[in-house]
């Protein structure tokens, strides 16, 4: 049984959507969950919905940091804000794993504060996973994006470190036995991109315990070449923001032709099964949540305008990556590597 501290007043929704989360997943599952933040106010929407108290404990913070707050600030002048709480609570192992919805950067600021860094690690990646095309039966359907933010630049042992902890983390928690790794470039060639990315192909070349597959282009993100993709932060939050942007204009202008023309209606009819395949791939909810990855504990950070549902699969991915081992097998990789 893993104990999972959630900050229950982090995102645009918390904290009745959090809550209502963490109440399924106690009926669901044997997940201990610890809810950190206004003890009356959760007790008070714990008391709207059906949940099992067995296996939710709520702990007090008395401050909260906003979406739109200043992250670095926050931190400092907010020492008991939910998420600090929640961040202490794992690194004094009374919890295994932290998940939050709120400001991504205090979230990050505070692992950063209180979690310790994995040896050898130069820099954590903020991961993301997102649906793509697969080219055999079985494969995974989402693909891991990092990093997609919490770096600007990296140099090309970084992007090394990223894929060891991309490949580990598909192993462990899509179970994936040998994830194809790929490096986002603008050509497929070796000596393509910058100085950073040639180096980084040649090592990422001679790991022989990684099954690395060469460059790939950004045409190559939603086709199922690759199991993870390794970038740097900016390149990869501009990605993620596209492929985002393109699933929500797709189902938008599906539904504005389907009420203007009665041949499109018939059509979608038709094809009613492959759409709903669309916008199931298109709900960030059904994902869980993105994990920061280089630290010693897991941390998942759930989308900002997370529902329940979405908050339920977070604290469900927190568990089976602090349950696995993901941690462990970065460090294994990293400690091969070196």
């Amino acid at each position: 049984m893993r104990a999972i501290a959630i900050d229950a007043m982090g995102g645009d929704l918390a904290p009745d959507e959090v809550v209502k989360g963490v109440a399924a997943v106690s009926l669901e599952t044997d997940i201990q969950c610890v809810l950190v933040g206004d003890e009356r106010r959760i007790q008070e929407l714990l008391e709207r919905v059906e949940y099992n108290p067995e296996h939710i404990d709520i702990h007090p913070a008395g401050e909260v940091i906003g979406m739109a707050e200043d992250p670095k600030e926050a931190v400092k002048h907010k020492r008991d804000a939910s998420i600090l709480v929640a961040a202490r609570l794992v690194a004094e192992r009374r919890a295994d794993a932290l998940v939050s919805a709120g400001n991504t950067g205090a979230a990050v600021l505070a692992c950063a504060r209180h979690f310790k860094v994995i040896p050898g690690i130069r820099k954590t990646a903020l991961a993301s996973v997102y649906p793509r095309q697969t080219e055999y039966p079985g494969q995974d359907h989402l693909a891991l994006l990092l990093d997609v933010g919490a770096t600007i630049r990296c140099e090309a042992l970084e992007l090394v470190q990223f894929a060891i902890m991309g490949s580990a983390y598909a192993k462990r928690v899509s179970k994936v036995a040998s994830p194809r790794v790929a490096l986002l470039n603008m050509g497929s060639e070796p000596n393509k991109g910058s100085p950073e990315l040639v180096q980084a192909h040649r090592v990422l070349q001679s790991l022989s315990g990684l099954n690395f597959i060469g460059n790939i282009e950004g045409n190559d993100l939603v086709k199922g070449k690759a199991d993870v993709i390794v970038c740097e932060g900016l390149v990869g939050n501009v990605a993620l923001k596209l492929l985002e942007g393109t699933a929500e204009v797709m189902m938008y202008v599906a539904g504005a032709a389907a009420g203007e023309s009665w041949r499109f209606r018939l059509g979608m009819r038709m094809m009613a099964g492959g759409v709903d395949r669309l916008r199931e791939l298109a709900d960030y909810t059904t994902y869980g949540g993105a994990p920061i990855l280089g630290f010693e504990n897991i941390f998942i950070k759930a989308h900002g305008r997370s529902p329940a549902r979405a908050v339920a699969n977070a604290v469900k991915v927190a568990a089976k990556a602090a349950r696995d081992g993901v941690p462990e097998e970065i460090a294994a990789g990293v400690a091969a590597m070196r």
